[in-house]
């Protein structure tokens, strides 16, 4: 914790704008309301209006939490900090970053690089609604509303232009291959997350799935020429939606170029999720957006041979929300069948998109 003042940050703000700025509210995004930031958490994002000639502003301020998934070191949580800053503001739609900083070691001071104990990043605030709203009330109503099928296009349609813009980087490819499994955040890191005495998954499972995403490790690295620019974490809770099909991203993660199955199966992955929470199957409207995104993103790349490499991007996400850290009021049940899906998708040559729902069965 820091026991950082509302004069701290004034003084952080000022240097930022160039002008004198007053700080008018802070709030934690995930708790009550401080007016003087004790107790300053790392890790929660602070919502910040403020006033600089005389005109009124909104931010948010976040640390990371030094919480396992390559976030160990302060070394680590700076690096991805600054990237994060310089990346933001390359990608078309994400909130913009305002500054990277630093905490000094004397707890209150604010300032954008020096004698730092721990880094921040400031982005703009953005108005709207997480998308993993609508995907909660499609759940509840078990119905779709036309503004439904116009978000998914939008977003489908949002990653086929972003995917659209290629590089000729062999390395960088290479690099982002061999981070979806030994990043802290990839498949490495998730498998050493889970808990051990689990009564539906046990060493042996993770085992044979390490083994086969190495062996499709191998199969992707003479695809260097699919590196393309990515957002690298596109989930319903980093997209933002105003009004209609106008939305914000957020928190583009892991580079700046990738394979573009990686965002594909970021997002597709959470219709299945939401089907099997539903229903216990992909089926019905959750399987009608996954079909429709699919389609339209295809339509638009041409990239078929999408469909012979999303397997393991399938599979570290299956990882993820099937997590008893990250969702831990599944059942038993729904977290055996996106396991068995994970399995399943790394013994699939091409993915079949007109039979999918046998994945599950």
């Amino acid at each position: 914790m820091s026991q950082l003042k509302v004069e701290r940050l004034e003084e952080y703000l000022t240097t930022v704008y160039k002008k004198k700025s007053k700080v008018l509210r802070v709030v934690p995004l995930k708790g009550e309301k401080s007016q003087d930031l004790k107790e300053f958490g790392y890790g929660v994002p602070y919502y910040i209006e403020f006033v600089v000639d005389q005109n009124t502003k909104r931010v948010v301020l976040e640390t990371m939490r030094p919480e396992g998934f390559g976030h160990d070191y302060f070394s680590d949580r700076a690096a991805i900090l600054l990237w994060q800053h310089f990346s933001f503001n390359s990608l078309p739609n994400h909130v913009h970053s305002v500054d990277v900083g630093a905490f000094t070691s004397d707890d209150e001071t604010l300032k954008s690089l020096g004698d730092c104990r721990e880094f921040f990043i400031v982005t703009e605030f953005a108005e709207g609604e997480l998308y993993h709203s609508d995907l909660d009330r499609i759940k509840s109503e078990a119905g779709l509303m036309s503004v439904d099928e116009e978000r998914c296009v939008a977003l489908s349609g949002y990653l086929a232009k972003i995917h659209s813009t290629k590089k000729n980087a062999p390395e960088l490819y290479l690099r982002r291959i061999r981070d979806l499994l030994g990043h802290g955040e990839g498949i490495f890191g998730l498998t050493d997350s889970y808990p051990k005495n689990l009564g539906y998954v046990d060493e042996t499972y993770f085992t044979e799935l390490e083994k086969a995403c190495v062996e499709w490790r191998w199969q992707l690295k003479n695809k260097t020429r699919r590196l393309s620019q990515v957002h690298g974490d596109f989930h319903p809770w980093n997209i933002m939606f105003k009004k209609g099909s106008d939305f914000a991203v957020l928190d583009r993660s892991r580079g700046e170029w990738g394979e573009p199955a990686d965002d594909v199966s970021a997002l597709t992955i959470n219709y299945l999720f939401y089907s099997l929470q539903t229903c216990g199957r992909i089926e019905g409207a959750f399987l009608r957006l996954f079909l429709l995104f699919w389609r339209n993103y295809l339509n638009r790349t041409h990239d078929e041979e999408i469909l012979d490499v999303v397997q393991p991007f399938y599979a570290w996400r299956s990882l993820v929300i099937a997590s008893p850290l990250w969702y831990p009021k599944l059942t038993v049940e729904t977290r055996s069948k996106i396991l068995s899906f994970a399995t399943r998708m790394l013994k699939t040559k091409t993915v079949d998109l007109d039979d999918f729902e046998h994945y599950f069965e």
